[in-house]
């Protein structure tokens, strides 16, 4: 079965930096679009990063610049390195894997906290 598992959160002070890692089980990894994404508490899940299976980017307006997402197809990997965070990026961080054919799946998320 499809396994996405999330590691790498904890707390940080603000401009401190964290590297997220996605391991990917159960399936063809390369072919897949890999994203992150991101939910603090009361609010809808966003957009951060995604990658595509040739390694295009693309990230939203708010970590342009402090986070770089890559990926590691012979290891079935996805990372997102996170420097000069702020207090606002704190979230629980998800990785997801689309395919055409295969459909969504979802990491259960890891915990990210910047605070003084």
């Amino acid at each position: 079965q499809v396994q996405l598992v999330e590691s790498g959160g904890g707390l940080v002070q603000p401009g401190g930096s964290l590297r997220l890692s996605c391991a990917a089980s159960g399936m063809i990894f390369s072919p897949y679009f890999m994203g992150w994404y991101r939910q603090a508490p009361g609010k809808q899940r966003e957009l951060v990063a995604t990658i595509t299976s040739g390694g295009s980017t693309n990230y939203a307006a708010s970590v342009k610049g402090r986070f770089t997402i890559s990926r590691d197809n012979a290891k079935n990997m996805v990372y997102l390195q996170m420097n000069s965070l702020k207090p606002e990026d704190t979230a629980v961080y998800y990785c997801k894997a689309r395919h055409s054919s295969a459909g969504d799946y979802w990491g259960q998320g890891t915990q990210v906290t910047v605070s003084a």
